[in-house]
């Protein structure tokens, strides 16, 4: 494939990636306003959100085989309409149960295609042969943040039914343009130094062609185990730092807000500087030192006694998590193809899902700030597993 293809099927990849942070974030913000209408309480509330976990680890595991048969780019598309038609759902409903439903529906277009545009990405990045995963995931990021902001300024003024029938409306559109544009090209394979410029133009990814042996499996899964890692800890942040700071440094609510901020601004960054991070130090040196800075962040951040240390350990540890996750999930792709990317990101939700639980159950125990040193813990079990299979992950 030519180079300006190339080019311009990041672009479009870059923009998926991006309307489904912005999609996600928009729904996100208006849960407070979903609870009122629906009359749930914090427990049922909580059941129906469980719906989006359901319906996105149900959907990755079958994503996977729908990318080896029908193509990363086609799934993609198809799951981006899905997404953003469900999004539109949950203000139409009146209970928990029915917003549990709903929720399924949405869950399950943000796994498919979570797993649909790692894979598309997996496959350019083998064809540029440059480490560009981190920057993709920036884009999810920066698009949440616009998703977010968005929903701030207008929470206000439109009802969650204008608003999220808005973002329908917008992601239809951005679907339209941009999934015509991803479709009329076929995913990429890396090309060879000497292939000649007609053969590398030619080449094309066949569906299912890559089939692991028994220790690419193997590895695959411990990849997983360091998306599990990651998303373990960035989920813990998201539901657990705000309050740290109100409970255990005394901090108002807007400083309480500034904390997970300055995580996930600090995650966004370390992100978009992640390619030139891969092409100097190579994916194991990155997964060790990021995990050993996240950890050493997270130290600071849950035991420090002033509210300025923590919010400068919570940076920190947004820093050294930033491209873990990003890493382990374009190899196990590059190992396995479609399967392998379903298979990291089903773990590495799985720990998304596993950490706010676990955090809890962990303070009601001990402490809060003991709690959210299990962060630490496992972004050295990350760093631990990245020197230990240091083959695997750079061949």
């Amino acid at each position: 494939m030519p180079d300006d293809d190339l080019t311009r099927l990041r672009v479009v990849l870059t923009t998926f990636f991006a309307l489904d942070g912005f999609v996600f974030a928009g729904w996100v913000v208006r849960i407070p306003d979903i609870k009122h209408q629906t009359h749930a309480s914090v427990g049922s509330l909580g059941l129906a959100l469980l719906g989006v976990s359901a319906g996105a680890v149900v959907t990755m595991t079958l994503t996977g085989r729908l990318c080896r048969r029908y193509g990363s780019h086609l799934v993609t598309v198809v799951c981006a309409v899905l997404l953003s038609l469900s999004v539109a759902l949950p203000p139409l409903t009146h209970s928990a149960p029915a917003l549990g439903a709903v929720l399924l529906v949405f869950g399950a277009a943000y796994g498919g295609i979570n797993v649909a545009f790692n894979s598309a990405a997996v496959d350019l990045v083998a064809a540029l042969r440059r480490p560009i995963m981190p920057s993709f995931h920036a884009a999810f990021s920066l698009g949440g943040m616009a998703g977010s902001g968005l929903g701030g300024l207008v929470a206000a003024h439109l009802s969650p039914a204008r608003h999220l029938l808005g973002l329908t409306v917008i992601g239809l559109l951005v679907t339209a343009v941009a999934g015509r544009a991803l479709l009329r090209h076929r995913p990429p394979v890396p090309a060879s130094p000497g292939d000649p410029e007609h053969v590398r133009a030619e080449r094309v990814e066949k569906p299912g062609s890559r089939r692991p042996g028994g220790h690419g499996r193997a590895v695959v899964l411990v990849l997983g185990l360091v998306a599990l890692c990651t998303a373990y800890g960035e989920g813990a942040m998201a539901d657990w730092g705000a309050l740290h700071f109100q409970q255990d440094l005394d901090a108002s609510a807007g400083v309480a807000a500034v904390g997970y901020s300055c995580f996930a601004l600090a995650m966004t960054v370390g992100r978009l500087s992640g390619t030139v991070l891969l092409e100097r130090l190579g994916r194991t040196r990155t997964i060790v030192g990021g995990g050993c800075v996240a950890a050493a962040g997270m130290l600071v951040g849950s035991l420090a006694p002033s509210v300025w240390a923590a919010l400068l350990g919570f940076a920190v540890t947004g820093l050294g998590l930033a491209n873990l996750f990003p890493v382990a999930v374009e190899r196990a792709g590059a190992l396995a193809g479609p399967g392998g990317v379903a298979i990291a990101s089903t773990l590495g939700y799985g720990g998304m899902l596993l950490g706010p639980p676990a955090i809890g159950f962990m303070a009601g125990w001990l402490s809060l700030p003991a709690a959210l040193t299990s962060v630490a813990v496992l972004a050295a079990v990350a760093a631990a597993i990245g020197f230990a299979t240091r083959r695997a992950t750079e061949a």
